[in-house]
Parts: structure tokens; C-alpha cells; sequence
């Protein structure tokens, strides 16, 4: 019978190669216990860092458009507003009033005609006011009640112990729920204390009353009251003819001019003017201007690239943004055509300069106002103007819900909701592979345990570490 014949030696010599081979499977497999919580969350990472990044920029692109469109909307918004009253040409009918003296301001509202006026100022409204006879400081009156009136409206006030003074009497009036509109005070004089009575309106009707139930019939009444000043109206004539008013705010003399009269107006005669406002035509054109600079910085900005960082703001290159762009300049540049005449913003001062702003001249609009006004309301005309085209434009963007920002800005808001929904199912398909890669590396990790515990008889087997082995030994 053959046998197979091993290398000779004994536990101190070199291990022979099938001695290395297997000591090196089996250190390399069993040597260590294997890190599961950090090579799982490595695989994991691996799986899903790609579209959770890809989510993650998505999410900002879309929040910095959405950043964008409100600024986008505002300026746009800002720009409609200051078209008002040049969309509708009804700034050219607005009028202010002068006047060529002292005591009488004049202001226009809706509705004005142009005209010269005469005005001559007899006398103002005034206020009624009666001081009672002298009383003794703190000396107590009777008890009642206490009517007060003003032209045909009056109250009654209860008068008893408590404020039967003529200061408990003032503050009485003057707290009470349903005062006719009379204040009260209670002047000291030389002679004793006085209760003064006001009438709160001028005018020939609102005179005051007072009088008085009991003990107060004495002493508290209208017989016991001396005039201070007269209830009066004022008198006016306006181009000859007389106009009483119970108020020095004058304000059914001229349809829609409101005359305010001091006292510098009584016995003088002035010519109220009323025309056209050139300064608030002024004032709403340069408003216009200033708007419309505002948005060309805001689109420049939200439509910008920076070469040297290598970074392009939010709106560059988008198309709605171009389309407003492009749109608001034809419209700018293309001028006005009314019964067979073209006008033009230069025309009125409003130069379109080659960065896309509007360079406003006040000088030149006030010129072309003095000289040929009918220039001005042509190129804002209601019918075609320029402020009439640009406000129909502008509201195709700014309207809430159905205008194009607004449209654009529930598209994204939608696309963000679909990327906070995707957010959640990567986070559970996260959790769901963690728990099979848990799963399975903890099976390995048992696996690679029971291997080990092999790992002396082996040694013993094969004579490893020192081992005598049973495969080392001769026959």
C-alpha cells in the first residue's frame, strides 16, 4: 500500500504553502468582525445621494425662481400703478385754481371747468359764543336739569349736589353722550368766574340756548347770558352773484373749487383762476419715468451673468422674462399714431437711452405743455396712448391668479410640492434599504463568527500559528 509522503519538519519549521494558502482565506475571511452600521450607511449613501442631491438643487433653483417672479411682479406691478390717470388721459383733466390775493385758498376736485372768477369777501362765518353773569369761585348753584341747544338740536343734563358748580356744570356738558355740539369752559374774571358756552359750527343757525329747570332758572339762562361773539354767516359774491355760507369752507359756490376764507379775504375782491395742472401732469410723468427705471434695473438683475464667478442670476435667458422685456420696449419705441400723426416720448421729454432707460426732462415736458398741450394727451391718449397699451400689457402679467407671473408661480409652487413628495419616498426607500442591508450584513457578520470559531480546529488541522497540526506530522 502507497502512502503519500509530506514534507518533512516539526512545529518550529517554515509552514508550508498549503499551510499559507488556507491560513490566508481564513485569516482574510475571519480576522475581524465586520463594521455594519458604517458600511451599510456607505451603501445606502451610495444608492441615494445622487437624487437627493438632484432633488436638493432642483428645490433651489425652483425657490430662487420663485424669488425672482415676486420681484419680477412687484416692479411690474409698481409700473401699472404709476400709469394711473396717464392710461385713462384723465390727468389731462385734472385742474388747479390760483387765487391773486391773500385769505382765500382755492383747491380743484374731479369735475373742474376751466374759467376766471370774481370773488369779493363781505364777511366771514362765525361761531356762536355767550359768557354767563359772574359767580363766586366755587359757589354752589341749585339743583334740576340743565337744557342745552345749538340751533335745533338740544340735551338735558342732570344738575345735583355733585356738580352743581359752574365747573362741575362745564365738565357736565362737555361729557355728555348727547351734546348738541357746544364746548364749555369756565373763565376767571375780575369779577368771578364766567360759564362760556361754544357752539362747535358757525353759522347764522347754530346759536346756542341755555336754560334752566328749579334753582338753575335763576341764574343758568339765556336772559342771564351776554353775546361774546355773533352766530353769522359768511357772505361772498362769486362773479356777482351773493353766496351765503354757514362755513368759512366754501364749498357749493363753484362746481367742484372749494374756497377756504380767513380773514385776509374780508373786503377784498380776487380772481380765482382755474386750468389744467401742469404740475401734476408733470408729477405723474416723471412718476412714470422713475417706475419704468425701476423695472429695467430689476429685470437687468434677474437676468444677469457674471463671468468672473462664472454664476448667472435666477431669470437668465428665461423666455417670459424676454417676452416682457421686449414687449414694454416695442411699445416705448414704437410711438403713437393719432388722425394720421405719429408721437413720440421724446416729443414730451421721455428719451429712450441705449441701456433701455427713460431720461425724463421736466423742462421740455413743460414746454411742449405751454406750447402745444395737445402733443401730451395724444401720445397718453385713452384710446391707443401709451400708457393705454402699456397698462393692458402689464395686466396680462400682474393679475392676480390668471396673469402669467402668478401662472408661473403655481407651476413651480406645484413642481415644489412634487419634489417635497419625492423627498419623502427617497427618505422611506432609504429606511427600507438600510433595513435589508442591515439584514443582510448581520447574517454575514453570524456567518463570519461560526467561520472563526473553525478557525482552531483548522489551525490545529493544518499547523497554523504555531500549532503542531495533525497534517505536519509523518506517518
Amino acid at each position: 500500500m502507497s502512502s503519500v509522503s509530506l514534507p518533512s519538519g516539526n512545529s518550529s519549521t517554515q509552514p508550508s504553502p498549503i499551510q499559507q494558502a488556507a491560513q490566508s482565506i481564513l485569516s482574510g475571511a475571519t480576522g475581524s468582525t465586520l463594521d455594519v452600521n458604517t458600511l451599510v450607511a456607505a451603501l445606502v449613501t451610495g444608492n441615494t445621494a445622487g437624487r437627493a442631491a438632484a432633488i436638493a438643487r432642483q428645490q433651489q433653483t425652483d425657490n430662487a425662481i420663485l424669488s425672482s417672479l415676486g420681484a419680477v411682479k412687484s416692479a411690474l406691478s409698481a409700473l401699472k400703478t404709476s400709469l394711473e390717470g396717464l392710461a385713462d388721459g384723465s390727468i389731462f383733466s385734472q385742474f388747479a385754481a390760483t387765487t391773486t390775493g391773500k385769505g382765500i385758498v382755492a383747491t380743484t376736485s374731479t369735475g373742474a371747468a376751466a374759467g376766471s372768477y370774481s370773488v369779493y369777501v363781505e364777511q366771514l362765518a362765525s361761531a356762536n359764543q355767550i359768557s354767563s353773569k359772574p359767580v363766586a369761585h366755587d359757589a354752589t348753584l341749585g339743583t334740576g336739569t340743565l337744557t342745552i341747544g345749538v340751533g335745533d338740536a338740544s340735551t338735558t343734563i342732570d344738575i345735583d349736589s355733585n356738580n352743581n358748580t359752574l365747573s362741575g356744570i362745564a365738565a357736565a356738558i362737555n361729557a355728555s353722550a348727547h351734546n348738541p355740539g357746544v364746548t364749555a369752559a369756565v373763565v376767571k374774571g375780575s369779577d368771578g368766574e364766567h360759564l362760556v358756552l361754544t357752539s362747535k359750527q358757525t353759522g347764522a343757525a347754530n346759536t346756542v340756548t341755555v336754560s334752566g329747570t328749579n334753582g338753575l332758572d335763576a341764574g343758568l339762562a339765556t336772559a342771564n347770558f351776554k353775546q361774546v361773539t355773533t352766530a353769522q354767516d359768511a357772505k361772498l359774491t362769486v362773479s356777482g352773484n351773493p353766496v351765503p355760507s354757514a362755513s368759512n369752507v366754501v364749498k357749493d359756490a363753484l362746481g367742484n373749487v372749494t374756497l377756504a376764507l380767513s380773514s385776509a379775504a374780508v373786503g377784498t375782491t380776487q380772481t380765482i383762476t382755474v386750468e389744467s395742472d401742469p404740475s401734476a401732469i408733470t408729477k405723474a410723468v416723471q412718476g412714470f419715468a422713475t417706475a419704468y427705471n425701476a423695472w429695467v434695473s430689476t429685470q437687468k438683475q434677474l437676468s444677469a451673468y457674471d463671468a468672473a464667478s462664472n454664476q448667472a442670476a435666477p431669470l437668465l435667458g428665461d423666455s417670459m422674462l424676454n417676452a416682457a422685456v421686449n414687449g414694454l420696449s416695442r411699445i416705448l419705441a414704437s410711438g403713437v399714431t393719432v388722425d394720421g400723426k405719429t408721437y413720440s416720448l421724446g416729443q414730451i421729454g421721455l428719451d429712450l437711452k441705449h441701456d433701455g432707460t427713460l431720461d425724463f426732462s421736466a423742462s421740455k415736458l413743460q414746454s411742449t405743455l405751454t406750447s402745444n398741450p395737445g402733443i401730451v394727451s395724444s401720445v397718453f391718449n385713452a384710446k391707443n396712448g401709451i400708457g393705454q397699451q402699456l397698462d393692458k400689457m402689464l395686466g396680462d402679467y400682474t393679475l392676480t391668479t390668471v396673469g402669467q407671473v402668478d401662472k408661473r408661480t403655481a407651476s413651480i409652487n406645484e413642481e415644489l410640492k412634487s419634489l417635497t413628495k419625492q423627498q419623502g419616498e427617497l427618505a422611506t426607500y432609504q429606511q427600507t434599504l438600510t433595513a435589508q442591508y442591515n439584514a443582510q450584513f448581520t447574517a454575514l457578520n453570524r456567518l463570519l463568527t461560526s467561520l472563526n470559531n473553525s478557525k482552531t480546529y483548522l489551525n490545529a488541522l493544518f499547523g497554523g500559528n504555531g500549532a503542531a497540526g495533525t497534517l505536519n506530522k509523518r506517518d
